[in-house]
């Protein structure tokens, strides 16, 4: 695989990067980002997950708290399982409950059943569901579905985003597709969530980076320090490896290949990115707990990303299965 950009993923890096410097995320919606993976017939640029990859990377260089990473998974999903009037009337987003894929912390399935008049209706209960005021896209035992708004206990997160646990009892569902479609949307989400946990590694090492060459002790900047250049080394391959696992399994999702195994090593190394987080943490100083510095931003959500994806046990064991 050639890791180089094209000119269109360049151009949208730089689009993402210009709009999330100004801190605005409704700026996010006008200039077209949160569309990008919805298809051409549905008002989107009918992009794929190489592209959403380099938007959620600038987010999380920015530690932006948007919905970025919810609306393009759900988007990108509609455009393969979902009908065109589905993405048409969802092409702005939904939001996704497909938290993965630790066997010990992932959601029990969600069952769906036929109703009297043909459609269907979903019971089980969801946790961690971001940005739960707009329509879900759930995963069931028979296949992939759409609810919306429904009823939602606010839970707390560690990066303030609002999120929320659902409980469905007999309530009305659409389905998009079949079970396929669920594996389809997981592997998508978890390639999301290593895309924009690769940013806030990036975005924090850059900054840490910037604090050792300017902060003095003894007279001498800390960057001149060894035990400083070697740690600040670790988080610097920790951020490559991240790279390298992510952007090789969004390169095989867009080109139709197997990714399960890359995927996993990815999500295994979003885990190995918040350990590093404390390493920047560590660098700073108290400096890194203020929360009038941004370091605090990336921690929380590298924090939350590897939450999403159940932890480096549950990888590890992921893995061995693949393997």
């Amino acid at each position: 695989m050639d890791f180089n950009l094209d000119e269109t993923q360049q151009d949208l890096r730089k689009l993402a990067a210009e709009v999330l410097a100004k801190e605005d995320g409704e700026r996010l919606w006008q200039a077209g980002l949160m569309s990008v993976c919805a298809p051409e017939e549905a008002g989107g640029a009918g992009l794929g997950p190489v592209e959403m990859a380099v938007v959620l990377r600038e987010v999380g260089a920015r530690a932006a708290p948007v919905p970025a990473l919810p609306t393009l998974v759900s988007t990108l999903t509609l455009a393969h399982y979902g009908t065109l009037d589905q993405q048409r009337r969802l092409s702005s987003g939904a939001t996704v409950a497909l938290r993965e894929p630790g066997r010990a912390l992932a959601d029990p399935p969600l069952t769906a059943a036929r109703t009297v008049d043909g459609g269907w209706a979903l019971t089980g209960r969801k946790v961690s569901v971001p940005y739960p005021e707009v329509p879900v896209l759930i995963g069931a035992d028979e296949g992939l579905f759409l609810v919306g708004s429904p009823p939602a206990t606010p839970e707390y997160t560690s990066t303030g985003e609002p999120a929320a646990t659902i409980v469905l009892d007999g309530t009305p569902a659409e389905r998009v597709a079949g079970p396929e479609a669920v594996t389809g949307a997981r592997r998508l989400f978890m390639a999301a969530v290593a895309a924009q946990a690769s940013g806030v590694l990036a975005g924090a090492l850059e900054l840490t980076t910037g604090y050792v060459r300017t902060r003095k002790q003894f007279g001498r900047a800390l960057a001149e320090f060894q035990a400083v250049t070697m740690q600040i080394a670790d988080v610097y391959i920790a951020a490559r490896a991240l790279d390298v696992a992510m952007w090789s399994a969004v390169w095989r999702l867009g080109e139709g290949l197997p990714a399960d195994q890359d995927l996993a090593l990815a999500a295994y190394h979003v885990s190995e990115a918040f350990t590093a987080l404390y390493t920047c943490q560590h660098l700073h100083g108290g400096l890194g707990l203020d929360v009038t510095y941004p370091l605090h931003r990336y921690f929380a959500q590298a924090k939350h990303l590897s939450h999403l994806l159940g932890g480096a046990d549950a990888q590890l064991d992921l893995i061995g299965a693949l393997v």
